[in-house]
């Protein structure tokens, strides 16, 4: 199952909490639907990492299905927010310590405020970053609750 890839800092944050993963691995930079189509997985089970920045100035972290777009009203209303807009591209590495296409909710330098589309109940797994561009990671979310704090809301449009 674990194939001799460069291990991430996700990977191991989540073998010292002893969680059982899948890893996936594709070599080219695509988008997240075309990752979906990639590793024949259901775009709706696969999640994008999205960082923003709240009007109080506060970071937040969104996991959306792949297929879909991040609602900011219902972002917003779910992290108590007037508004909220995107992280910019270049503030993304040294506020979380990930690029832009290999951002994931577990390992940040700091751990934000993270909501997950609601929809994430509807499967036994979650697919999303493993850290790396090339790398996802497959794990449920009763793991995934044993290392990172998160709600679920409906944030996607």
């Amino acid at each position: 199952m674990k194939q001799n890839l460069t291990k991430t800092n996700v990977m191991r944050v989540l073998d010292q909490k002893h969680i059982n993963y899948k890893i996936y691995h594709y070599e080219n930079v695509i988008s997240g639907i075309d990752v979906a189509n990639e590793l024949n997985e259901n775009p709706s089970q696969v999640f994008k990492t999205l960082v923003t920045i709240g009007h109080s100035k506060e970071h937040y972290v969104f996991l959306n299905p792949v297929n879909k777009e991040l609602d900011l009203k219902k972002a917003a209303k779910a992290v108590n927010e007037k508004s909220i807009d995107m992280v910019k591209s270049k503030e993304l590495l040294p506020l979380t310590g990930y690029i832009h296409g290999g951002c994931s909710p577990i390992g940040m330098k700091k751990q934000f405020k993270t909501v997950i589309d609601i929809t994430a109940k509807d499967y036994d797994t979650i697919i999303f970053s493993g850290g790396k561009i090339g790398y996802q990671v497959e794990v449920s979310l009763d793991d995934l609750q044993k290392v990172i704090d998160f709600t679920l809301d409906d944030i996607k449009s």
